[in-house]
């Protein structure tokens, strides 16, 4: 008996020695330390996605609060102003326009025939007050059919002209982008039914929102269905077209149709801003480190009958200010870096990475100076001890300290396919675009089975209240950027390329 239980103890023993191998030890603080870490993080997110702040949206009440509140958080940590702008302290403008549609008229000729197109069968949009675009043999600007591929069409041909884009597959966004930088006066898509433009009106109901410095000198864009095109346009001549289409020597029709698009929308200009703090380094010379987190969020967006409307945002992304402002807090309190740590609240994330993109227009300093970027975004998902998603992997030249620290740590890293596929969804990806080495490392990112319920049951709407926040693999993933920034900072540890 004693001999057999002896070996049970050395199997038990054996059991946890292997266990402790399979899953990696969490480097870094005690429980107690940790738990400080969480309280800390969940007071700032139940302030954030409070229904006081009403859902973040940018101009709202909800907004001021916000900035407010970051502020105050961002000099209790121990940062100063990041905007190196004495006029302007902690608070970076970004101009922004809204615009909504209103009305819109279609009026096809050919000949003598002139038809005003039904709403049923045509649409037409512009961010812009009124627009209107005219073309035809009568107008001496050119309506040309492109068929599926705005390539076919050279930008001297495009430039002013009203090109007709055959869009019966519906994948017609890149395309009239890509024919609006080609300068076309406007864009006609053509769908294939009522169905279709149904569904595209719905797609423009929604208010939209750019920057003004980057707002569309042209964006008419006009839909017309296949049938109504080809009423005026004629069956045969239209199925001629359509034929033509497929074959590879086609080329722009210069179309004998006149064609007049006309929309307006209800328009506001205004000012959100980004938030920005700083990490003072002994050796700015040497470049920077960001950090950068969105605080915006919907507003009020569930049903218009619902008892509760509003989009809290409680994962999307206060947990990430949260989580940003808890590292800022530990980077501060420590040893003095080599490199300055910038802090960034970006506004306007939901609506296209909008504040991310005004800062790389008017950074604090050049942004070629910023040897590393690590956002921020969603971050309360993931249980301790999981694998980590790395988005951004193989496209700077942080990855092999990153590996490297996940290997002393002995952390797997996620489906790569899956964090890629949220790669052009976060505000790294607009810093990446002006060669900022931006990454984004969260547990909550590993894999669809970590994130698929959460964007199943509370994303983007207003069941994102903090309820199932899980801030386990967000601490984990804190303290690793603590590792990581600190590394980076060090112009010994490394040397980078400011």
């Amino acid at each position: 008996m004693i001999r057999a239980n002896l070996r049970l103890l050395i199997v038990a023993l054996l059991g946890l020695a292997l266990a402790g191998c399979m899953r990696a030890p969490s480097a870094g603080p005690p429980l107690a330390e940790r738990d400080a870490i969480a309280a800390r993080m969940m007071s700032d997110i139940r302030v954030l996605a409070s229904d006081e702040f009403g859902g973040r949206k940018p101009g709202t009440i909800g907004e001021a609060l916000t900035l407010s509140y970051i502020t105050q958080r961002m000099q209790e940590v121990g940062l100063v102003s990041g905007t190196n702008d004495p006029g302007s302290a902690w608070r970076a403008p970004v101009k922004l326009v809204s615009s909504s549609p209103q009305s819109s008229r279609i009026t096809l000729s050919k000949g003598r025939r002139n038809v005003v197109v039904s709403q049923q069968e045509a649409a037409a949009f512009t961010p812009r007050r009124r627009e209107l675009a005219q073309g035809g043999p009568s107008t001496g600007v050119t309506v040309f059919f492109v068929g599926r591929d705005p390539e076919t069409i050279s930008d001297e041909q495009a430039a002013g002209a009203i090109i007709v884009l055959l869009a019966d597959t519906g994948d017609s966004f890149d395309k009239r982008k890509a024919l609006f930088e080609k300068r076309a006066s406007a864009v006609l898509s053509v769908v294939a039914d009522q169905a279709a433009l149904a569904k595209v009106r719905r797609s423009y109901a929604d208010e939209r929102v750019q920057l003004a410095f980057d707002e569309e000198s042209h964006a008419l864009n006009g839909f017309v269905t296949e049938s109504a095109l080809s009423g005026v346009l004629g069956k045969t001549r239209w199925q001629d077209l359509r034929r033509r289409v497929t074959a590879r020597s086609f080329t722009p029709v210069a179309l004998d149709l006149g064609v007049s698009i006309e929309a307006t929308s209800q328009r506001r200009e205004f000012v959100s801003h980004n938030l920005l703090g700083k990490i003072a380094g002994k050796r700015p010379d040497a470049g920077a480190v960001l950090l950068l987190a969105h605080w915006d969020h919907l507003g009020e967006c569930g049903e218009p009958e619902a008892e509760d409307r509003i989009c809290n945002g409680a994962v999307d992304n206060a947990s990430g200010v949260a989580a940003m402002l808890e590292l800022a807090r530990r980077l501060a309190a420590g040893p003095r870096l080599d490199r300055d740590i910038y802090v960034l609240a970006t506004t306007a994330e939901e609506v296209g990475l909008l504040g991310a993109k005004a800062f790389t227009q008017a950074p604090p300093i050049p942004l070629d100076r910023f040897v590393a970027a690590f956002n921020f975004d969603t971050v309360a998902v993931a249980p301790p001890g999981g694998p980590i998603g790395f988005i951004g992997r193989g496209r700077t030249p942080l990855d092999s300290i990153v590996l490297d620290l996940l290997a002393k740590q002995r952390r797997q890293t996620g489906n790569k396919d899956f964090a890629e596929s949220f790669l052009k969804r976060q505000d790294g990806w607009a810093l990446l675009q002006e060669g900022v080495p931006a990454v984004l490392i969260s547990s909550a990112f590993a894999s669809r089975e970590v994130l698929g319920s959460y964007l199943s049951n509370e994303y983007h709407l207003p069941t994102d209240t903090g309820s199932t926040i899980e801030l386990g693999g967000a601490i984990e993933d804190l303290l690793l950027h603590e590792k990581l920034v600190r590394q980076i900072a060090d112009i010994n540890r490394y040397p980078g390329t400011p």
